[in-house]
């Protein structure tokens, strides 16, 4: 299994980017806007969580992992 990007957002906006630019005619602001609300919510739908979630405190410490080991730092 894979995902297109490690970024959730880029993700979201690359689908509507999809979309959008198949779209045939002129829209305005409020069209545009609700149909790019609707498609986000649509791809909201098909989000996976995380492998390895329960870790990511750890890695917002600053924890080194290597294929998916916790590496020991060498004390200098």
């Amino acid at each position: 299994k894979h995902i297109r990007t490690s970024n959730p957002i880029e993700s979201t906006f690359a689908t509507v980017r999809h979309r959008t630019k198949r779209t045939k005619g002129c829209l305005s602001r409020k069209t545009g806007l609700a149909m790019a609300f609707k498609l986000m919510m649509s791809a909201q739908k098909k989000w996976r969580k995380l492998d390895g979630r329960n870790r990511l405190p750890e890695i917002i410490q600053g924890v080194e992992f290597r294929d998916g080991l916790r590496q020991l730092q060498a004390a200098a």
